[in-house]
């Protein structure tokens, strides 16, 4: 199936096939509630998981961070770190950065990002990790200026932009690459934030590493079959449109103190 852009043409996307069932029985089938746990949360991540193992994989992943003593918070103020899985919103557009398995039908054909406005879509899961070459280890705070990798939990793809046309604004776009976490040097995004971390309550920036643009929602809206969902893309300028806070969440508890540092915003 083709998605068609609103307000205005653009080139179509080539939708994949295929689903997954929940497990039967509490948690994982009940209606999950406003304000829902971390059981309601890996149950959630489980049902939107497709693709051979991929459920049992998340749910092994957020078991290990919700157990007693597992070294993760789920709400309040705080830092973001690295092994933290969370959600983005971008500020200004109200919509969470996300991503799917339904690849673009121009440019490079890699898997499409987009922001969507639901809050409890659980295709909008990232995880936070450093380089290929490490410098990233669970539970130590992100600083500003750090480059990271942000992995979508439900496909294992990394966020990735290149010196493609978006297929919406003709801005540059930003795809899901890779496979189990493992791209390329494309992947790279430094987080541009005030202070010497980043925040959970704060605004940052995403500026990438290879073509310093910014991870960017300027609010063109696609069609059937993803209606509503919004482009994501890259901009060469910092603005009022690449603005993101980290939103819903499993944020690991910080392996060291922070201190104070630079603005850099």
């Amino acid at each position: 199936m083709a998605l068609q852009a609103e307000p205005r043409a653009g080139r179509p996307l080539a939708a994949a096939s295929g689903r997954c069932q929940s497990p039967i029985g509490p948690p994982w089938g009940r209606k999950r509630p406003k304000g829902r746990s971390g059981w309601s949360l890996a149950g959630e991540m489980w049902s939107a998981g497709c693709g051979g193992a991929t459920g049992p994989v998340l749910l092994g992943l957020l078991l290990g961070l919700l157990v007693p003593g597992g070294g993760a918070a789920k709400t309040g103020a705080g830092l973001v770190t690295c092994g933290s899985v969370l959600k983005l919103l971008n500020t200004h557009h109200r919509v969470r950065l996300h991503s799917h398995d339904i690849k673009y039908g121009s440019g490079s054909g890699q898997q499409s990002v987009t922001g969507v406005e639901a809050s409890d879509d659980a295709n909008s899961y990232w995880r936070i990790r450093g380089g290929s070459e490490g410098g990233c280890p669970r539970g130590s705070p992100v600083r500003c200026g750090q480059a990271v990798r942000l992995t979508h939990v439900l496909t294992g793809k990394n966020l990735h932009t290149h010196h493609f046309p978006s297929p919406l604004s003709n801005n540059q776009e930003v795809s899901a690459f890779g496979e189990d976490g493992e791209g390329d040097d494309l992947d790279l995004w430094t987080v541009r934030c005030s202070g010497q971390h980043w925040e959970r309550e704060a605004a940052v920036r995403f500026q990438h590493v290879g073509t310093s643009v910014f991870l960017s929602v300027t609010g063109e809206q696609y069609g059937s079959p993803i209606r509503g969902q919004r482009e994501v893309h890259g901009m060469p300028s910092a603005n009022t449109h690449n603005t993101w806070k980290a939103m819903e969440g499993i944020f690991i508890k910080p392996s060291v103190e922070p201190s104070a540092g630079h603005d850099e915003l």
